[in-house]
Formats: C-alpha cells, structure tokens, sequence
C-alpha cells in the first residue's frame, strides 16, 4: 500500500515582500520534498495571486522595525523610502541568489501546490475570479479546514 503523502497548510495573509516569500519558499519546497501543500491567500495575502501583481508587491520600512537600516524608522514614513527600502531588498535577494517571487510561483504551480483564494477577502476587496491568475481556486473557510483538518503541519504566516 502507497504511504499517505505529508500534508501542509499554509495560511497566507500579508502583502509585503516578507510576507509573500515565507508562504512561497515553504511551499515549494514542502512540495519538492512530496509533501501534499496548500496555501490559504487571505486578507492582503490575496494580492500575491493578483495577475501581474507579484512584481509590485513592496516592503515599507517604516512597520519593519528589524530591518536593517542606518536610519531611524521615523525616516521610513517620508516619501520615497518604501521605493527605496523596496529596492534594498531585492538587491539582497539578488545578491545571495534567492529566486524571485514570480519564480517561486511559478515552482508551486508546476509542483503542484494547491493555491486556494479567500473568498470572502475576494468580495471584501471587491476582487474578481478574472483578476487571479488561472491557477488559483476560490475557496472559502470551509475548503481551507477541510485540508488544514488532515495536516500534519499547519501554518499561518
């Protein structure tokens, strides 16, 4: 008999550059290691799944009190800092060779991963099925706890 796949949940619900990664990164790996994976796009999370989106989803250092920056976070909020803060960013990503956002997608969508729209966030944003990209499903809480009930890891992140 087939052994049972590993089930991953993942919840995500933010809608900067940190918050995109952490669902992407462990979904595409959690799938490449043949784990069965979904991940639950809520709240401003949803826009990762916006077509054409994933290239202006920024960070603004002015909320990021970690990061890494030589100037107070007062700084963070004038104009033209999240451009810069947003640019800084992807420059590390770059630089220590890590794949973009789009291409984290693309990996979850070839490997499989289940990626599930919120549909109540759907009609909160007043988003459209035809603004997301066509991998997607729409789901509401009810399909999210259907998987999330047999995983063997769930994460909200």
């Amino acid at each position: 008999m087939a052994e049972k796949k590993k089930r991953l949940m993942l919840i995500a619900s933010k809608g900067d550059i940190p918050g995109a990664y952490t669902p992407l990164i462990l979904g595409s790996t959690a799938a490449a290691m043949d784990y069965e994976v979904s991940i639950f796009f809520t709240f401003f999370g949803l826009n990762m799944l916006k077509k054409k989106n994933l290239k202006k989803i920024k960070i603004t250092p002015a909320g990021e009190t970690a990061m890494p920056m030589p100037i107070p976070q007062i700084i963070g909020m004038l104009p033209g800092m999240t451009g810069m803060a947003t640019m800084m960013m992807k420059s590390w990503m770059k630089k220590a060779n890590v794949a973009t956002l789009q291409e984290l997608m693309d990996l979850s969508i070839e490997a499989g991963v289940n990626l599930i729209a919120c549909q109540m966030t759907m009609d909160v944003m007043g988003f459209k099925r035809e603004d997301l990209i066509d991998e997607c499903t729409v789901g509401g809480a009810a399909t999210m706890l259907e998987f999330a009930s047999e995983a063997d890891i769930t994460l909200y992140i």
